[in-house]
């Protein structure tokens, strides 16, 4: 864990950034950079101990930023609108950058959807890039281009700022709170089919909340210019098939799939570099998805 150290942080009202942000707050001074457009949420996180301050980085005119040890950016805009998510991702994360020049590291919060498909295969960090999510659904069709622009833009601050920045690859992030594998509950309970790809199973690394907070310490201890850029992802490769079967187990729930071509494909991740630089995750995804259902939906572990 960071302690005694001064953060700046963004997408502190997301389902990644929130949970990273409270936890930091208990040990550190932490800064959340935001349009708060949710004064109730905005007041949660300042009860917490998290100090606001309410920005929108594509303006061209911004407000003082506090000086800080660290720059987390776990901002995203996934509005489907070309100019607004590209205005927000890329030249926002610029802004941010050149606003933190003076920090000592920043972590930039990617994601492995910025591969360009292929099957099963195990991602390297050096491997071909490409428009992975657009075939995931009507709300991915700007994410992964997107997200690749917003590396440019970290590597060519690092450079420029000589700002040590490390580009984290993030696969599947989940917490006793929620995520991708809840949402799939949520899906099962209602009734509904669990979407699927046709060329199955449809596998990733999911990682926990907790191995995520272990990390970041040596994140940012990886930064350097140029930047260094590592997949960030749970040490098990497993699949929605898998998770949704565990869950049924658990729950008492059915559980159906819908398999389709237009559904995400497998994204998986070698993980030598981050094993070098950033260790091992420690939380098995069985133990992980037992917690989330109990924090999240208790009665259905009654029986």
């Amino acid at each position: 864990m960071l302690r005694d150290t001064k953060v700046l942080m963004t997408g502190v009202t997301g389902m990644v950034g929130r949970p990273i942000a409270l936890e930091l707050a208990q040990a550190n001074e932490v800064w959340a950079v935001g349009r708060f457009g949710d004064a109730q949420v905005r007041a949660s996180l300042e009860d917490a101990g998290v100090r606001t301050v309410q920005a929108d980085l594509t303006d061209t005119d911004l407000p003082r930023l506090p000086d800080v040890d660290f720059v987390l950016n776990f901002a995203v805009s996934r509005t489907n609108d070309w100019g607004v998510d590209l205005d927000a991702n890329v030249d926002g994360l610029g802004a941010l950058m050149t606003a933190c020049r003076t920090a000592k590291a920043v972590l930039h919060c990617s994601t492995t959807g910025v591969y360009q498909e292929n099957g099963h295969h195990r991602f390297a960090e050096d491997d071909p890039l490409g428009d992975n999510h657009r075939g995931g659904g009507e709300m991915f069709q700007t994410y992964s281009i997107s997200k690749i622009a917003a590396e440019a833009m970290a590597r060519s601050c690092a450079r420029r700022l000589n700002l040590p920045t490390t580009i984290a690859r993030l696969n599947v992030p989940y917490s006793d709170e929620g995520g991708w594998p809840m949402y799939l509950l949520e899906a099962m309970l209602a009734g509904y089919p669990v979407p699927v790809h046709e060329d199955s199973p449809s596998e990733y690394q999911p990682i926990h909340h907790d191995d995520m907070m272990a990390m970041i310490p040596a994140l940012l201890d990886a930064a350097r210019t140029p930047a260094t850029t590592v997949n960030w992802a749970g040490d098990e490769v497993s699949s929605i098939e898998q998770w949704c079967t565990y869950m049924a187990k658990l729950t008492g729930l059915d559980v159906t799939f819908a398999p389709s071509a237009h559904n995400l494909s497998s994204v998986t991740c070698d993980l030598t570099r981050m094993h070098q630089l950033i260790g091992h995750t420690q939380i098995k995804w069985q133990d992980g998805l037992a917690r989330m259902v109990e924090a999240r939906h208790p009665e259905l572990l009654a029986g």
